[in-house]
């Protein structure tokens, strides 16, 4: 990011007003920089030195969020859907000027882990098939998983249009039975992020998913403290952790 930048395009990026709201505030004299009234809010400033005020209360700049989601069922990964409700529709206003995306993709029947940012950079890299960033799921899945899926698991699948997955890790926690009406239980990471793969490795040996939560993304682990639908901001480490992560897993 560069050094200076337009006033109102910083103060519109944190939601303070439309460029509009702004010139309006600037001839009620409502904004300071660095204690002297601003006469032009087109006025270059730098927004990591200068100090911002309006109405008195302090302008904390950043570029960027990043945001952690339990995502719920029933609702897309994306910003703008014409018939579901989307993720970015379970924000809070005060992310809107931000202009926030998922990154990556949760089906719209599946729960748990999911990353919302506007850092483009990060979000490439960690979708990036040649980073390798782990994703592990949590599954419920009819019937019994047994040795003979970790196994073929642990070689790559071919999926239903002929792909060949990448080796995955599959954890049996518990074994299902067909006669009882018992899911098995499992965990799954791997390294891709094809459409419906989990669902679709399961098919490709004769499983069917009837429940699945994503609980981890690269370093990170969805926080147990988060219910369904609720975002929290990325704590300091965890986003150091994130940014180093396309570099680890290579």
């Amino acid at each position: 990011m560069k050094q200076t930048q337009r006033l109102d395009k910083i103060l519109a990026h944190v939601g303070v007003g439309t460029r509009s709201e702004l010139k309006r505030l600037t001839k009620e004299g409502a904004i300071y920089v660095n204690g002297v009234k601003v006469k032009d809010s087109g006025m270059q400033v730098n927004p990591d030195k200068d100090n911002i005020t309006v109405n008195g209360e302090v302008v904390t700049y950043r570029e960027f969020v990043y945001l952690m989601m339990n995502k719920p069922q029933g609702v897309v990964s994306a910003t703008e859907d014409n018939r579901d409700r989307t993720v970015v529709d379970l924000l809070d206003e005060a992310y809107a000027p931000f202009e926030v995306f998922p990154v990556g993709r949760l089906d719209k029947d599946t729960e748990g882990f999911l990353l919302l940012t506007n850092d483009g950079k990060l979000a490439h890299n960690l979708l990036s098939p040649r980073k390798h960033v782990p994703k592990t799921y949590f599954a419920k899945v009819e019937w019994g998983v047994n040795e003979s899926d970790r196994e073929a698991f642990a070689q790559g699948v071919t999926l239903d249009d002929g792909y060949e997955t990448l080796p995955g890790q599959l954890n049996i926690l518990k074994s299902g039975n067909e006669s009882e009406g018992i899911p098995s239980e499992i965990e799954l990471t791997i390294m891709e992020g094809k459409f419906h793969q989990v669902k679709r490795m399961f098919q490709a040996v004769g499983k069917q998913v009837v429940y699945l939560k994503r609980i981890s993304m690269g370093p990170l682990t969805l926080d147990a403290n988060l219910a369904l639908g609720e975002v929290r901001e990325l704590h300091a480490e965890e986003l150091l952790a994130l940014q180093h992560a396309h570099e680890t897993q290579k």
